[in-house]
């Protein structure tokens, strides 16, 4: 029986046998390394030729492992500052380079961005006005020369009829102190030159409102003891960057009748107007517009008395430029 099961044994084993012949099934031999056959030589080798040292196979040997430091989080508007801020020397460049050395910068820094002077002149209204019973003519301009904290002011405005002499004109010489950002407060005289020979002292108010109104205000006290007062304010409203619609309105007041120069008490006159203007420069723009003139109370019946018409309708045009 032994030899009835070996022989289909045999058989079986035969065509196995031959997959294998001329293969020697000894133990694993270096052919069965994935390295046999291949000659290690330091150029075939891709890591001939260097030295593995510890240093070199750890790309982290020779750092020190320490923690990162904490990270601390930024400033929001609830974080107070430093303890340190606000602590350093007043002048850092005076602590390195010494005071002395520093003065001339510091100088020329102040010429060029501080206090110092120079000379403004603008013709805010160069106009003539059509109305009824007769053109006119009216001129206002104003001045100055200082520092922005100090300066001295020079104004004049008057008006009359075309082919004649002026009817109302002033000049004033102000002296002016800034009490607080594009605020004035001015002091000086003022001389009338048409009509009845008078000199006032003058105090007054001029800055820039918010919203860019500008206001100018004054109290004028005559050398007959006539007290007076007078408010402007003006605003430009940019249509675009070179044409300007300018609101205006002034108020002429006094505290009594001054039949001399037919003025009357309490509120006298009135001014409203709109002048649009196109900037060919910003130094130089002609402009048109209407105003609206009215004398009230005893005022009126002065202007009445001599003829005219307390409410008036003018059109003007004029130029305003500045240098």
């Amino acid at each position: 029986m032994r030899k009835f099961l070996s022989l289909p044994l045999l058989l079986a084993a035969a065509p196995l046998a031959a997959q294998h012949a001329g293969h020697e099934m000894a133990a694993p031999t270096p052919a069965q390394d994935p390295h046999a056959g291949h000659d290690m030589s330091p150029a075939q080798d891709p890591h001939a030729g260097h030295d593995m040292t510890s240093a070199q196979a750890d790309p982290h040997a020779g750092h020190a492992m320490t923690e990162p430091p904490p990270v601390s989080p930024g400033p929001t508007m609830e974080t107070p500052p430093p303890p340190a801020a606000g602590s350093g020397p007043p002048r850092a460049a005076d602590a390195i380079w010494g005071a002395e050395a520093m003065a001339a910068s510091r100088e020329e820094l102040r010429k060029t961005h501080g206090d110092f002077p120079v000379f403004w002149f603008q013709g805010d209204r160069f106009e003539t006005q059509v109305r009824e019973g007769g053109d006119a003519y009216l001129w206002d301009i104003q001045g100055y020369y200082g520092t922005p904290t100090s300066r001295l002011w020079f104004k004049s405005e008057g008006e009359g009829e075309w082919g004649g002499a002026p009817e109302d004109a002033e000049v004033q010489a102000l002296y002016a102190r800034a009490f607080k950002p594009f605020w004035d407060v001015q002091a000086g005289i003022r001389h009338d030159i048409a009509g009845p020979d008078t000199t006032h002292a003058v105090i007054g108010v001029q800055g820039l409102a918010p919203y860019m109104f500008e206001i100018d205000t004054a109290l004028f006290l005559s050398t007959r003891g006539d007290l007076t007062a007078r408010i402007e304010a003006e605003v430009d409203q940019r249509i675009t960057q070179r044409l300007i619609l300018q609101p205006r309105i002034e108020a002429n007041l006094s505290a009594q009748d001054i039949p001399l120069l037919g003025v009357g008490a309490g509120l006298d006159q009135i001014e409203i107007g709109a002048r649009l203007r196109y900037e060919f420069r910003r130094e130089f723009a002609p402009y048109v517009g209407i105003e609206q003139s009215w004398r009230t109370g005893a005022g009126a019946d002065f202007a009445r008395a001599r003829g005219e018409d307390p409410s008036t309708t003018s059109l003007v045009a004029g130029i305003r430029f500045w240098f």
